[in-house]
């Protein structure tokens, strides 16, 4: 089974690329990428209330928050630069 989602996240990696090309033409790059991570938003909470986990938000340990906001800096960092 892990293969299966192995192809599918390159698949999805790939058009990724393709459609971001596409789809930022004429769009501010800051723009762009805002819109494109309130979509991921939407969808990483949609996941977590389909699978119905949202309540083990409040069991994440302050360590564990550090490093899931550094994390989200880090990557926020690295598509803005």
């Amino acid at each position: 089974m892990w293969l299966v989602f192995a192809l599918l996240s390159a698949i999805f990696a790939a058009l990724t690329s393709i459609l971001a090309k596409v789809g930022i033409e004429g769009v501010n790059s800051n723009l762009a990428t805002a819109i494109r991570t309130g979509v991921v938003l939407l969808m990483a909470w949609g996941m977590v209330f389909l699978t119905n986990t949202q309540g083990g938000i409040s069991g994440i340990s302050p360590k564990s928050w550090l490093f899931l906001i550094l994390s989200g800096l880090a990557t926020g960092a690295s598509w803005l630069c």
